[in-house]
């Protein structure tokens, strides 16, 4: 079930402290650095109470090694996306705080996100804006995770392309 709930200011020592763990569990295959991401990373923004880590890696393909790394400290590993990104989750795929995304360092997928973010964190209106569109698809797709996810995806790529102009 999507649960949306009101910005935790334990979030962002929640995220310090697995950056702590992955740099000492799979530091060899960081490249460039480890990044709290998703809603839980935009101080006052409500969110699903989980965890975004996006880790930089060289390349998919280099980085396929930590896959059993991480495997092993804890963390549950699924196909999803498998051309931008190496996904997991914790503790468990039923209960999870925490989602982890190995993405190839300064890719296009990279860049996105870490724009989104940075757009959330410095507009208070436009992260109240995806907030009410947040609870708004919870409350429409509660049981069905992939399309909450997949209708949040026009508002993105609208702020997206907002910023992208801005800066042409």
């Amino acid at each position: 079930m999507i649960n949306i709930v009101p910005y935790n200011n334990t979030w962002a020592a929640m995220f310090e402290a697995e950056k702590k763990l992955l740099q000492s569990v799979i530091g060899e295959w960081i490249c460039g650095s480890i990044e709290h991401v998703g809603s839980t990373s935009v101080v006052g923004l409500a969110a699903k109470p989980v965890i975004d880590v996006m880790l930089g890696v060289k390349s998919l393909d280099e980085s396929k090694t930590a896959i059993d790394v991480l495997i092993q400290s804890g963390y549950n590993y699924y196909p999803y996306k498998t051309e931008v990104m190496h996904w997991f989750c914790k503790p468990s795929p039923e209960f999870r705080t925490h989602h982890l995304h190995l993405v190839p360092y300064n890719s296009e997928l990279w860049i996105e996100r870490i724009q989104f973010r940075d757009h959330l964190r410095e507009n208070p209106q436009v992260a109240d804006e995806y907030a009410a569109l947040k609870r708004k698809l919870a409350a429409n797709y509660s049981d069905n995770r992939e399309l909450y996810t997949e209708n949040k995806w026009p508002f993105i790529q609208k702020v997206l392309q907002s910023i992208n102009q801005n800066t042409i």
